[in-house]
């Protein structure tokens, strides 16, 4: 019987001295540290002859995918490492080696387990380093597959699934893009995305019922999105977008009024006074604590009972106390952001409730969007802003109302409010000699343009 001494052990590595505890049957080996297996298998040779060794167990394949030619290389090197030890188990009995043939069968099974679960931990550990001999060209076959296998639930998933036609409620995101509801108004694993350039094309707004092919989510998508819109409300995409630009819509004065209906003093006198309508560009103006948020909150909540009128509110620079107050209001932000914001950032959230305001005038709605303030945006965007605002031919119109320290220039109704009126609660607040509007005919007659004169003259005196 071939006998292994202390020094052949010692040279071997770890994976060697398993093997060989292995093919001794020794229970536990695993746990043991390499100066006490190797005590521990002298131990086992200077006793009795062992039984021969039962034929280890096939492992069953992992879940991360070990195959079967890697098993059996690791197999491989196993027997070879343990040659000389096997040949100790040749003389047993045939009692004690049915008996040993149960017992070691059980434990090579889960050994291989142990192996497996050993060796996943491993590689994940060694960035797919690998070990000696023919073991490590093993496991290295084995990384390769997981790496393979690993791609395929994703690649087969995006193949196997085809264009599927959805059709659902679309519900802007604030930077311009948006999802498909499925089951609106609450979000579902099911949605789909829209890129921002697809709203764009179609003019998208929220609310629309869209119909189109989506596509399979990519590895690092989470949605699925939307190859093409179809119809919008049940019309065709391309009659939506190929309707024009906003820009190159003609456009007339307003000739609509807007009546508030207010017993407010304030309101009264801006509708009398400085009417505006459906279509006008309006800045409320004046200094400090003049009073410029406050009517801008009234007039919201006057406009939000107008039938046939969306209204957007969209805060820029405004004071935080101001942005909580406007969550409470019946009109709700489209985009917020205080006066801590940088200048750009300001002038993004207002073009993004600005956008969505042309896309229904666009399309022949009535739209209002007030905004709190134009002071802190470039004052290219603020002139952008408020050249939005206009009355269609033949079509909808799109009404602005903002806040600002002076007026803009092109403004078609200014509302200037004095500060030391309002600071003394002298209602009215509203300064008539640097107040009007532009072609006031058009929306209260004749008559009431002179009325509008006569006041202005009182005013004056």
């Amino acid at each position: 019987m071939s006998v292994l001494d202390r020094s052949a052990l010692e040279d071997s590595n770890l994976a060697d001295l398993h093997a060989i505890a292995s093919e001794l049957s020794i229970d536990g080996y695993r746990r043991l540290r390499k100066d006490d297996l190797i005590a521990t298998i002298l131990a086992h040779q200077a006793g009795e002859e062992l039984p021969e060794p039962a034929t280890p167990a096939k492992p069953s394949r992992s879940r991360r995918g070990r195959t079967k030619q890697a098993d059996e290389a690791s197999d491989a090197a196993a027997a070879d490492t343990s040659a000389e030890t096997a040949e100790s188990a040749e003389t047993a009995e045939s009692a004690e080696t049915a008996e040993s043939a149960e017992t070691a069968e059980s434990a090579e099974t889960a050994e291989s387990d142990d192996e497996e679960a050993a060796g996943a931990g491993s590689r994940r550990r060694r960035g797919r380093r690998g070990g000696r001999g023919r073991g490590a060209a093993a496991r290295g076959a084995a990384d390769a597959e997981e790496a393979e296998e690993s791609d395929e639930p994703a690649s087969a998933s995006a193949k196997d699934e085809g264009p599927t036609t959805v059709e659902g409620v679309v519900e802007l995101l604030a930077n311009g893009s948006g999802f498909v509801r499925m089951t609106p108004p609450e979000p579902s694993d099911d949605d789909v995305y829209i890129s921002a350039a697809q709203v764009k094309r179609c003019e998208l707004v929220n609310g629309d019922t869209i119909t189109g092919p989506r596509r399979a989510p990519h590895r690092s998508e989470r949605f699925a999105s939307l190859v093409r819109i179809d119809t919008v409300n049940g019309r065709p995409a391309e009659e939506l977008a190929d309707r024009g630009r906003f820009d190159d819509l003609p456009s007339e004065f307003p000739r609509t009024r807007f009546e508030l209906g207010s017993d407010d003093a304030t309101l009264k006198a801006v509708e009398f006074l400085t009417p505006f309508g459906r279509g006008s560009r309006v800045t409320i103006t004046g200094g400090a604590w003049a009073g410029k948020s406050h009517l801008l909150r009234e007039l919201a909540t006057v406009l939000a009972a107008q039938e046939g009128v969306s209204v957007f509110v969209a805060l820029a620079g405004a004071r935080p106390e101001e942005i909580s107050e406007w969550a409470d209001a019946p009109v709700k932000p489209g985009a917020a952001v205080s006066f801590a914001a940088s200048a750009e950032a300001q002038d993004n959230a207002v073009d993004l409730v600005v956008d969505q305001a042309r896309r229904l005038a666009a399309r022949g709605s009535d739209a209002v969007v007030l905004i709190d303030t134009l002071d802190g945006l470039h004052p290219l965007s603020a002139r952008r802003v408020l050249a939005s605002a206009r009355n269609l031919k033949d079509g909808g119109s799109l009404t602005v109302i903002a806040t600002s320290s002076t007026p803009q220039g092109g403004e078609t109704t200014v509302i200037a409010l004095d500060a030391a009126l309002a600071l003394s609660g002298r209602y009215p607040a509203v300064d008539l000699l640097v107040s009007g509007t532009v072609r006031p005919e058009l929306l209260v007659g004749a008559a009431g343009a002179k009325a509008i004169a006569k006041e202005r003259v009182k005013a004056s005196k």
